[in-house]
């Protein structure tokens, strides 16, 4: 990701993709985007915070959310869920090894 790029995420599972508008990046500290994924831009902030040696606590917050408060809440809390998984994959994504090139496969 690069700050003023356009990227594409996509869920193979769920046949589905987003474009998503890289803000700013502060290399292994911050990331900010948005991304139209409930209807309107959604704002994502995430923060990488050193935990100890050799562990980085992770914050994601996606806010701007639109419409009236059973809507607001429905989207956020979609949003939650969807970020939980996302970290979860990361994780173990990090903790199998696996090293990742568009040109290649997932490999150890």
């Amino acid at each position: 990701m690069e700050a003023g790029k356009q990227i594409m995420w996509t869920w193979e599972i769920y046949n589905h993709s987003i474009q998503v508008s890289v803000k700013e990046i502060e290399k292994n500290k911050w990331i900010l985007v948005t991304w139209g994924n409930y209807g309107e831009a959604t704002t994502i902030e995430w923060i990488f915070t050193p935990y100890g040696n050799d562990a980085t606590y992770v914050s994601i917050t996606n806010s701007g959310f639109k419409g009236d408060g059973d809507k607001v809440v429905s989207d956020a809390l979609d949003s939650k869920g969807g970020f939980t998984w996302v970290l979860a994959g990361l994780k173990a994504f990090l903790e199998s090894g696996l090293t990742y090139c568009e040109d290649e496969p997932l490999s150890p």
